[in-house]
């Protein structure tokens, strides 16, 4: 199927789910992650309509944003090694992994004068040895860590559920997530508004959105393998 049609079905479950939450639908923001695809298939998903690339190896990363640079938005939604990040902090919109101090320390040493690099803290809310990320007992200390970080703008958290047959199984993983993103976005801070949940993939989407999400990182049911 093109990505047209694969978009057309996304939207439908993403109205659906919407509709079950009393969400609005304008509450989600799909990401296209295109590591996969070539760039004519990157291009055919910007042209269905599709304003969110995600990336998550910095070689297709740059690759992706010399093609289509001012024709999206670009995620990087991998683990950043803190030594890459000079060279996607000048490129990328949106950094989705943020989980350390010494990767928060560079991407302010490298961020060009006057930017504002939107960032998530990636949390590991499935608490598997696999994932990557902060525990949520750890997450708000981290937060309050990164106030002198002024290039950085923590819009939001991320997470990453296990793979699930019965998607229903990842929906603790996901609660958790936003009612840990309730707790920092309550305490008002100005350079950690934490609105904004990246959580959900191709198998489990529909029900990261019930439970809150805002961006959904979509490769597979949207974009498919090549």
């Amino acid at each position: 199927m093109t990505v047209t049609n694969n978009l057309a079905h996304i939207q439908q479950t993403i109205k659906e789910a919407c509709s079950r939450s009393n969400r609005h639908t304008d509450d989600v923001t799909i990401i296209a992650v295109t590591k996969y695809v070539t760039l004519e298939k990157t291009k055919e998903a910007i042209e269905a309509g599709i304003h969110h690339i995600g990336e998550n190896r910095l070689e297709g990363a740059l690759q992706k944003w010399e093609a289509f640079h001012g024709q999206a938005e670009f995620h990087f939604i991998g683990s950043l090694q803190s030594k890459k990040a000079k060279h996607l902090v000048d490129k990328y919109d949106y950094i989705h992994s943020l989980d350390r101090l010494s990767l928060a320390k560079e991407l302010q040493k490298r961020c060009p004068e006057g930017k504002k690099l939107q960032c998530f803290v990636q949390v590991n809310t499935s608490g598997e040895t696999s994932k990557s990320g902060l525990s949520p007992e750890e997450t708000l200390d981290f937060i309050n860590k990164l106030k002198e970080y002024s290039s950085l703008k923590v819009i939001g958290l991320m997470t990453m559920a296990p793979y699930e047959e019965d998607p229903e199984h990842t929906r603790p993983v996901f609660r958790r997530l936003r009612e840990l993103r309730d707790e920092i976005h309550e305490l008002r801070l100005e350079y950690a508004p934490c609105e904004e949940l990246s959580m959900g993939m191709s198998n489990d989407f529909h029900i990261a959105i019930e439970e809150g999400a805002t961006f959904i990182r979509l490769g597979s049911t949207l974009v498919g393998h090549e």
